[in-house]
């Protein structure tokens, strides 16, 4: 990948780690499945003002709605509003990098190489420390449900790939068109049209921010520069990316909110990007980067 791509992918992993802070923020004013629905709603607002054709046929667009925005966004938020902690939640749902370069394998022929496999151990090391740090909360099926959401993400990232979309704005905007109406209709006979009347007319500023958020930064800007991503290189050069996430949502709650990170979180941390190195980077800079460290070592 070239440098200004991996930052690009860089700052996506940025906003979605702070972004589940903004989702467990709005949860606190809107039902799972409205929150999700309002969501997508607000997402696809950016149509009214875009011209030209669909960017891909419209059953692939269902499909990557369905899966992106009601299963995936659906159970996570439902698993989260279940008592699945924000910080453990975006820790778990980037299993969906290893379901993703397994399903590339399926169904796209993309095999990894051995040197991206030793940098996805090793960044899946860095999650187990920071893991080991986050509390589990109190239900196992909310638990399970992120895993689900995260098996959803891995089938909608194939999907993205397959749709051969170029204007990846357009295609995230049209997507978003799919999940509100089966979202709201979920939220009404699960959640009840009492708990959505009470959400909409009662709102905070700090939900509606929080909404704003998750809407427009984590999902027209975030998803569009990743569809982008995946559009332009191999799914499993793409994903492993989601896996600094979590780290992205230590370091934004240690600049931003003056949150501790012990010893073994900056290690964690460490690791994690070591490993995204080592998979991402092409092998000339990295026996560059060895080769220097060594040239540095002073002779026994």
């Amino acid at each position: 990948m070239s440098l200004p791509h991996i930052l690009l992918a860089l700052l996506v992993t940025l906003i979605w780690g702070v972004n589940f802070v903004f989702i467990k923020v709005g949860l606190e004013d809107f039902p799972p499945l409205l929150f999700c629905a309002l969501r997508f709603a607000l997402a696809a607002l950016p149509l009214l003002f875009l011209r030209g054709p669909m960017p891909a046929p419209f059953w692939r667009i269902v499909q990557i709605g369905v899966l992106l925005g009601v299963i995936k966004f659906g159970i996570l938020f439902v698993g989260m509003h279940m008592g699945m902690p924000a910080g453990l939640s975006s820790l778990v749902l980037q299993s969906q990098v290893f379901f993703t370069i397994l399903l590339a394998a399926l169904f796209l022929g993309e095999r990894p190489s051995r040197r991206s496999l030793v940098g996805l151990v090793l960044a899946a090391s860095g999650l187990v420390l920071i893991g080991l740090e986050r509390p589990m909360g109190n239900s196992l099926v909310a638990f399970m449900m992120v895993i689900a959401a995260a098996l959803a993400w891995a089938f909608s990232n194939i999907a993205t790939k397959r749709a051969g979309a170029t204007d990846m704005l357009r295609l995230i905007c049209w997507v978003s068109l799919i999940p509100p109406l089966p979202l709201l209709a979920l939220s009404y006979l699960l959640e009840g049209p009492e708990a959505m009347v009470t959400a909409l007319t009662h709102p905070s500023w700090s939900g509606i921010g929080a909404l704003l958020n998750v809407a427009f930064l984590a999902t027209t800007v975030g998803y569009g520069l990743w569809s982008f991503l995946l559009h332009r290189y191999p799914a499993s050069l793409v994903t492993p990316f989601a896996l600094a996430v979590p780290v992205s949502g230590l370091l934004a709650g240690w600049l931003l909110l003056g949150e501790e990170l012990s010893t073994s979180g900056w290690l964690a941390c460490v690791v994690v990007f070591a490993g995204l190195a080592i998979t991402v980077l092409p092998k000339s800079v990295i026996d560059r980067v060895f080769s220097g460290s060594s040239r540095l070592t002073p002779s026994p």
